[in-house]
Parts: C-alpha cells; sequence; structure tokens
C-alpha cells in the first residue's frame, strides 16, 4: 500500500532520498481511521456547564493553586502559577465559580490537585494585551509571553514551550512538526489546512526572536492538502522549506523527525539543541502566534474525536471538559465499544471512566471495537521483532523481563528511560504483551526514587 519505493539500508529505511529513522512501523489508517476525520471540518464544542482543570497539564513542576472555592474567575486568568522552571501556568476555561480544588483522577489512572469551575455561561474575559511590537521580540520577550500564556507542546508532549525558546546552545534550525503519524488522529492536519498563516506567523516569531537561520517544516504524504497549504504560505516568507516525508509512525517524535529532515542523530539522553535544533508541534506554533498577537492564553485546544461514535470529528473544546461532554458532541457510542482511549491508539491511554477532563495534551477521544482488545497474551517467543522495531534502539523484551520481575535497577540499566512510549513493540509482538505498560511501570518506579534522591 506504499506507493514508493523502500529499501532498507544499514538498518535504515531509505526511500526516495529521504534516510528515514530505524525501526518504525506503518500500522495503516483503516476504514476508521484518518480516512473518516480528515476532511472534517473543525466544529467548535458548546462550552460545558463545568470543567475540570488539573494542576499537572505539562511535563515538570505541577502549578501552585492560586484560587479558592467560591473564588469568582474569568477566561484567560491564571488560577495555577508556574512552580518552577520546567512549568507552565493553567488558566480558567471558562468564567464562573470555584465549587472546589481536590484531587481528581487523570488519564494515566493518578490523582492531581484541580480547580472545578461551575459555568455561569458568560464567557467573560479578562483583557487581553497584544504585543506592540511583534517583530521586535527578543528570545527572552518571547519566552516571558509564551510562559505567562502557559503554551506547552501541543503534539501531546506537554513540554514547556517556554524553556525550548531558551535555549543554551546556538540554534540553527526550527523543525516545524506536522507530522501528526498517529493512526485515527487529524486534529493537526485540519490545523494546517485552516490556519496555516497564523501557524506560519508564529514561526516567523519564533524565528526572527531567536535568530535561526532556517526552518524546514515536515508533513507526512498521506496529507497532501496540507503540505499544499503550508507551502503556499511559506513562499511568503525566507528561508522556510515544507518538506513531504513518506509515511513511516512514529515519524512524529522530535529524534525521530529531526533525523528525517536532517539526518542529524539525537544523542542518547540528549536533547535536540545539542545537535542545533528546536522542533515545535504546529498546534504550539500557532499558539504562540495567538499570544502575541492577541494576549491569548491556552484555554482551548482541537481534539479529534474517533472509532465508534455516530459523528466522528474534529472539535475545538475547551481544557477542562470531561471526556464525555466529548462523546456527547459527537453524537455517542455506536454498539460495540469494547475500549475508550484518551489520546492516539499507539500512544494513548485505555480510560474506564468519562468523566475523565481534557488537557492540554489529548490530540484525540477514541472508541474502540474489539480490534483495540489483545486477543490473550502468550509467552515470549524471542522473535526480535519488538527490537527491530524500537526507533530508539533499545531491547523491549529484555526490558519488559526486568520489569516484570521488579528488576527495575536492571531495567534502568537497559535504559527504559529512554522509551518514547511509542507502541511500535507492542503492535508487533505475536504473542500479544503489553510492553509499553510494563515500561511505564519501571519509568514511574525510577523517576518516583530519583525524586526521593534529590
Amino acid at each position: 500500500h506504499m506507493a514508493f519505493f523502500l529499501q532498507a539500508k544499514g538498518g535504515l529505511l531509505s526511500v526516495k532520498g529521504f534516510h528515514l529513522f530505524p525501526g518504525g512501523i506503518h500500522p495503516g489508517e483503516g476504514v476508521n481511521g484518518k480516512a473518516v476525520t480528515r476532511s472534517k471540518p473543525i466544529e467548535a464544542l458548546p462550552p460545558p456547564s463545568r470543567v475540570i482543570l488539573s494542576m499537572q497539564q505539562h511535563i515538570g513542576v505541577p502549578c501552585r493553586c492560586v484560587v479558592k472555592q467560591g473564588d469568582y474567575v474569568r477566561i484567560g486568568q491564571i488560577i495555577g502559577e508556574a512552580a518552577g522552571f520546567v512549568s507552565a501556568p493553567v488558566h480558567a476555561s471558562v468564567s464562573g465559580t470555584v465549587v472546589a480544588v481536590a484531587p481528581c483522577m487523570m488519564a494515566n489512572g493518578l490523582n492531581a490537585q484541580a480547580v472545578i469551575i461551575d459555568n455561569d455561561f458568560k464567557d467573560t474575559w479578562v483583557p487581553l494585551t497584544p504585543v506592540e511590537n511583534p517583530g521586535n521580540l527578543t528570545k527572552e520577550a518571547l519566552a516571558e509571553i509564551v510562559r505567562n500564556a502557559g503554551i506547552v507542546g501541543l503534539g501531546g508532549a506537554t513540554f514547556p514551550t517556554a524553556v525550548k525558546l531558551s535555549p543554551k546552545k546556538p540554534i540553527d534550525t526550527l523543525i516545524v512538526n506536522g507530522a501528526e503519524c498517529e493512526p485515527y488522529l487529524s486534529a493537526d492536519h485540519r490545523l494546517m489546512l485552516v490556519q496555516s498563516a497564523v501557524i506560519m506567523d508564529g514561526v516567523s516569531l519564533v524565528k526572527k526572536a531567536l535568530q535561526i537561520p532556517q526552518v524546514i517544516v515536515g508533513i507526512e504524504n498521506n496529507k497532501p492538502d496540507a503540505v499544499t497549504a503550508m507551502a503556499e504560505e511559506a513562499k511568503k516568507h525566507a528561508d522556510v522549506t515544507v518538506r513531504a516525508l513518506p509515511v513511516r509512525y512514529p515519524q512524529g517524535g522530535e529524534k525521530q523527525l529531526i533525523y528525517s529532515l536532517t539526518r542529524r542523530v539525537v544523542p542518547m539522553g540528549g536533547l535536540p539543541m545539542d545537535v542545533g535544533v528546536l522542533c515545535m508541534n504546529v498546534g504550539t506554533l500557532a499558539a504562540v502566534s495567538r499570544a502575541v498577537r492577541e494576549g491569548r492564553p491556552v484555554v482551548d485546544r482541537i481534539t479529534t474525536v474517533g472509532g465508534l461514535v455516530e459523528k466522528p470529528g474534529n472539535f475545538l473544546v475547551r481544557i477542562g471538559t470531561t471526556a464525555e461532554a466529548l462523546v456527547d458532541g459527537a453524537g455517542g457510542f455506536q454498539k460495540g465499544v469494547r475500549k475508550f482511549i484518551y489520546g492516539g491508539p499507539m500512544m494513548g491511554s485505555a480510560i474506564s471512566r468519562k468523566d475523565i477532563p481534557i488537557t492540554k495534551s489529548c490530540s484525540g477521544i477514541l472508541a474502540m471495537g474489539k480490534e483495540a482488545v489483545a486477543s490473550g497474551e502468550s509467552n515470549c517467543i524471542r522473535c526480535g521483532r519488538c527490537a527491530d522495531a524500537c526507533p530508539m534502539y533499545l531491547q523491549p523484551f529484555l526490558i519488559n523481563q526486568y520489569s516484570r520481575a521488579d528488576r527495575h535497577d536492571d531495567a534502568e540499566k537497559a535504559k527504559v528511560m529512554n522509551c518514547i512510549e511509542c507502541g511500535c513493540c507492542s503492535f508487533v509482538c505475536p504473542a500479544k504483551i503489553p510492553l509499553v505498560q510494563s515500561f511505564r511501570v519501571s519509568k514511574k518506579y525510577i523517576g518516583d526514587k530519583r525524586k526521593k534522591n534529590a
């Protein structure tokens, strides 16, 4: 089904001049995948009567809550302050009254402190202050604006963008991530079609503030209309190139996309800035433009609702809306739903409750049928397919063995912390072993141990 020539060469995939990253898979989009939602326009979901806003919507230190029960808040008001350098504030997404500040369950199954607000449906905003001279922003000024707007990686990684805009090493290339390689998800695809000018404005602001010489936009070639839209907009800007990449999952991963576009290898445990690269998602760049031009913080995002729902589509949804409200907006479940997934089918988390709130990281909500339920786990047969598919050069079968034996220190030595949880290993495993689930257990143990030691 791939309309291009593939040749294995030195463990890497060579495709018409491209050298794609090692490992990876092509899981297929399916009749209920991108083909269903990529043609659906973005529809604004009516604001809910209540929102649940977690104080942990980013990688790093949780926010410090600055409101209390009974307070009246307006849209865009900071309700959670950044509590460290690697942190990002949280803003009210509706106007109304704070009815509680309490622990609430998130998609990862853990409780996080959250602010619960009852909507008064007046949509009262705090005063917004656009930047007067956007073209004169320094990188420090841009980073401060982005930090105050609560912008994080909206592709799903949720790394605070202000930290990315404060690199400690020279940057010569800005890579714009429009790959959106997961099946079913089409939020970034639609964004590139209708807001290409906004995205490219964000590119220009970052490029000028950080004095980055060149920009490369990477989009998988199963989105030809998005490639065309972004390429047309790129003509208005100097030193911006749009590249259509062969389909390969997880091409949207930072390290994988950087290699595909530049052949630079980010060292194990390193960051893109170590090879002179800054990588940003298209949604994040659009948010940067809105923060500068409008003074608007992150209070909503585009989320795909797909699978076994009556009206699959792409929705502009307020942060803190529950998954249940989003499914209701898509017409409700069809018959035969066996698994409810928060995120994409490869990297998302199966959830058992419909009151889980949408956070800045949520690019999709999927209702899956029996095809998403493993038929039954069997013993590892040492076939090595998981190692071949791993884009991070790990040995998943070995790490799984350590994790299940509670040998988490050995799992750490086997580099489990370098796992990007892409799910390629679990997808190709003929024994149906939930490998990523084991890795998450070890990573949680190791992370907690490191915090304790620190």
